[in-house]
């Protein structure tokens, strides 16, 4: 069973930015995708089916940005080391929110714990 570890995460003043790094204990097959979500404060007990997207990285390599994160956020994956990251500019107060790490292989998805992140004005 894989695990997912999110680090990075940490109160910065808008304007800035943050890096978030996802990593899985084991490796991962070409079969996952992997992605990152996030639960807004106010919803922290939010089940994972109701976690926003933030971005995701398909098995073919495309990457899909919620419209909140277009241009400002950018996601990458590094399949050798089963590393994912968000690199987060721009921030804003609405950004404020628990960050997850996610992967799904062929159905099968795990989870990380989050990571916060708080977003002061």
């Amino acid at each position: 069973q894989a695990q997912l570890v999110e680090s990075g995460g940490g109160t910065v003043q808008a304007g800035g930015s943050l890096k978030l790094s996802c990593v899985a204990s084991q490796a991962l097959s070409a079969d996952c995708e992997m992605g990152w979500y996030r639960a807004t404060t106010s919803n922290e007990r939010a089940r994972p089916s109701e976690r926003e997207l933030v971005a995701r990285h398909w098995t073919d390599d495309t990457i899909t940005y919620n419209e909140h994160a277009k241009g400002r956020f950018t996601l990458s994956r590094d399949k050798v080391n089963n590393k994912l990251y968000l690199e987060m500019t721009a921030l804003k107060s609405d950004d404020t929110a628990v960050y997850y790490c996610r992967t799904n292989c062929l159905g099968t998805v795990y989870w990380g714990k989050g990571t916060l992140v708080s977003i002061s004005s």
